[in-house]
């Protein structure tokens, strides 16, 4: 009995409340069977069931933006809120975030640039939030964490997938963009048309604006079933999908249907540019009255439906039937029919369920007229109220943007630029200015007087920006004989008792309760084992065969000799200015050449004085573009691993530090390239230099640097194979989370936890294994 009563979606109810289009909408968590709604009257309404009859009550009105709101989404119960949150995003740039009982936000979360028109939520509190600026954000709390940057045009849509640490971004570059632990893993590209407004992973995928299999264009989609999804769309439909294909059409009284979401007990929520939400169930206990379906329909007949619509096909009034063809069946549910009645065209529609035609319209601007006759202005063979001229550039040709006053002058503007090809991020001034010029008498004639919505002025130059990918690989290590740098063992002095990270003490582990000596870890960790006769004879060896420009005196040598004495021994020796001017002419060589001199600077940037000089504010332009240069991923391993040992002693003075710190996101951007060789010193150097950074950001209070480096171990780990490496970032790990809520719960997000536990049965060395089974205590 159930299965023949659910059969077809019918009116459940309509509900009034917002004064403008309906934008975004999501099932709530509380009230249970309840959603929220956004809309552009900058509200967004919590809505409860109403247990006395079958519709809604609106529970409040949640006001925060000083623009339209353009999207909505749930953040999942915690112990503090245990009723969730409410996200919103908006034109304003900003996100509000709402407890479900109060109309005020609890928080407001500003640093996008321009609207917000997509978020998504994760486990323990994160949020992901797209703009038209091109970016995404990961939020935590009140605070951003990341922003996702590559994509060339807004971001319409944003998923955090169910595996930790996954996010998806759909850009109306045409692109959709897979993240891992907040950085970029790869890029999907599939149809020509842009991703928009995806309300499931299996959109984002898949999904396009205008679905080439699709029969309209879709605004918005929600996955219920493996199977059966909802779309709506622009061409004023609902329509119900069952095993790829459209089981039902269900038309509404408005232009635009831009959102759904379908609740709990399978009833489909639907908001329109008439600023109505509508509520369609299969229940027939829930189903809406005779009387009530009867003013449905009555207002879907009065309704003018554009020509242009998708299915309606190209009309001749000319050639339609009478109303005698409604005496005949239609074959599908959704069927659209046009009749000819006293000089009218009109659409009727089809419906299995109740085996009739239903009228859904009076089809405009299909009469026939000319503009004499009709008082409007022709434009490609149709009736307009408005016909403006946009000159896009000086010399190329002008795009006509068609309106009438009871058009949607926000869809207008996205088909103005979609049809034309220029910047979506205009969408809202294109919006405006039709608004703006659109008061008043109605005009007769095409019209250049007003000002051009771009620029003010009557000249649009479209923006263009650029991206650059780097192919990573690297050429094999190939330093031969007496001396290969990084072949010695690296060992840091122990601090007081057995030092993990040099097996120094034979360090054990015991079957006692073991304590944690592992982190935070406070001093930073420098590379300091060399052998200065090898250096010294390498260098002259390659200096001999050196190209007369680069060649070093007998002078030269000597004094980087004495150079190498006073930062190696612990003589009270100063390294002289003459001595650093040598150094620096040795380490800009040639870089098959210059790996022995970057070995002295990385030796040498240990001393203090060597470290105020090249780490000064005077200087350290220079020395950091220097080494970024030899962290190219295409260059030899030798100069990057010396490189990246070089950055590590960096830290060992304030000025070295104060430097690193404040070219931390250049660093370790271009750091990080260095993971993709296979060279397992490399992979230590890294391991250090973010370690290094972790003691650094323990002790400041910098969201984003340790949302960095939480980012970056996540992403070497995945790679790195070499145990030494892996414990010194489970050590930067342990270090960034401890004592510090927000650190920890972006580590959970991220899903290290899940990465680190295969390290906590590891038998030697057994640091390895304890300091991981630290990290899963905390987490």
């Amino acid at each position: 009995a159930m299965a023949e009563e659910r059969c077809t979606f019918r009116l459940r109810c309509s509900l009034l409340g917002h004064e403008q289009d309906v934008r975004g909408l999501t099932r709530g968590l509380f009230p249970e069977g309840g959603f929220v709604s956004v809309s552009r009257d900058r509200t967004a309404r919590l809505w409860a069931p109403d247990g006395l009859n079958r519709g809604f009550t609106e529970m409040h009105c949640m006001s925060g933006h000083s623009n339209f709101v353009s999207c909505v989404c749930i953040i999942p119960p915690s112990d503090l809120y245990p009723r969730g949150l409410i996200a919103t995003g908006g034109n304003d740039h900003n996100i509000c975030i709402f407890t479900v009982d109060n109309p005020a936000p609890l928080y407001v979360l500003k640093g996008h640039k321009n609207t917000v028109c997509s978020l998504s939520s994760g486990k323990f509190g994160t949020l992901l939030s797209g703009s038209w600026d091109t970016t995404a954000k990961v939020w935590l709390n009140d605070r951003c964490m990341m922003t996702l940057q590559g994509h060339t045009a807004a971001i319409w849509a944003v998923k955090i997938l169910p595996e930790q640490g996954l996010m998806l971004t759909g850009s109306a570059d045409k692109t959709i963009k897979l993240w891992k632990a907040g950085r970029f893993e790869r890029t999907f590209t599939g149809k020509s048309s842009c991703r928009r407004n995806s309300k499931s992973v299996t959109f984002v995928l898949c999904g396009v604006w205008d679905i080439c299999t699709f029969v309209h264009q879709v605004k918005s989609f929600y996955i219920f079933l493996f199977s059966d999804f909802v779309t709506t769309g622009e061409d004023r439909s609902l329509r119900i999908w069952k095993q790829g294909q459209c089981a039902q059409t269900i038309r509404l009284p408005a232009q635009s249907v831009w959102c759904c979401c379908v609740l709990d007990n399978g009833d489909i929520v639907v908001g329109a540019s008439d600023g109505i939400i509508r509520v369609f169930t299969e229940s027939l206990e829930r189903t809406a009255s005779a009387e009530e379906i009867q003013a449905f329909e009555n207002e879907l007949a009065q309704a003018s439906i554009d020509p242009k619509t998708g299915d309606l096909g190209d009309i001749n009034a000319d050639d339609l039937p009478g109303r005698e063809h409604l005496k005949d069946p239609g074959t599908r549910d959704g069927q659209t029919r046009l009749i000819k009645d006293n000089g009218k065209v009109e659409a009727y529609q089809w419906s299995v369920s109740e085996g009739r035609w239903i009228k859904i319209g009076d089809v405009v601007g299909s009469s026939g007229a000319t503009q004499q006759t009709s008082g409007k202005v022709l434009y490609e063979g149709k009736e307009y109220d408005y016909v403006f001229t946009i000159d896009v550039n000086e010399n190329g040709p002008s795009y006509k943007l068609p309106y009438n006053i009871t058009d949607d002058p926000w869809l207008t503007a996205y088909n103005f630029l979609q049809k034309n090809d220029l910047n979506p991020m205009f969408l809202d001034q294109v919006a405006k200015f039709i608004m703006d010029n659109t008061k008043g008498q109605t005009l007769l004639s095409t019209s250049n007087q007003f000002s051009d919505p771009f620029t003010g002025a009557g000249r649009y130059v479209p923006g263009s920006s650029s991206g650059s990918s780097t192919i990573p690989g690297a050429d094999p290590f190939t330093g031969a004989g007496r001396y290969v740098p990084g072949s010695a063992s690296n060992s840091v002095p122990p601090v007081g008792g057995v030092d993990p990270f040099t097996g120094m003490g034979a360090y054990q582990s015991t079957a006692d309760k073991v304590e944690n000596i592992y982190f935070p870890k406070k001093d930073s960790v420098t590379f300091d084992q060399a052998n200065p006769t090898q250096i010294l004879g390498k260098l002259k060896e390659l200096n001999g065969s050196a190209a007369e420009e680069h060649k070093l005196t007998e002078d030269d040598l000597i004094v980087l000799e004495k150079l190498l004495s006073a930062t190696c021994n612990t003589s009270a020796e100063t390294p002289t200015a003459q001595q650093l001017e040598t150094l620096w002419r040795a380490v800009n060589w040639p870089e098959d050449i210059v790996f022995p001199a970057l070995d002295i600077l990385r030796l040498s940037v240990r001393h203090p004085t060597v470290n105020e000089n090249f780490c000064s504010e005077k200087e350290h332009v220079q020395f950091i573009i220097l080494l970024l240069k030899f962290l190219n991923p295409e260059g030899k391993q030798a100069n990057q691993l010396l490189a990246l040992r070089a950055l590590c002693n960096c830290f060992v003075s304030h000025a070295g530090q104060k430097l690193m710190m404040e070219q931390r996101d250049k660093i370790m951007t271009q750091a990080i390239e260095t993971k993709s060789g296979n060279n397992k010193n490399i992979h230590i150097a890294l391991a250090t230099l973010t370690l290094n950074y972790a003691v650094c950001l323990h002790k400041v209070n910098n969201v984003e640097g340790k949302a960095q480096c939480l980012s970056v171990i996540s992403t070497v780990m995945e790679v790195v194979q070499d145990l030494e490496a892996i414990f010194r970032l489970l050590v930067a790990l342990g270090t960034l989370i401890s004592d510090d809520a927000n650190a920890m719960q972006l580590a959970r997000c991220l899903g290290v936890d899940s990465q680190i536990k295969k390290y906590a049965s590891v038998l030697e060395p057994a640091k390895v294994k304890e300091c991981s089974r630290f990290i899963l205590n905390l987490l």
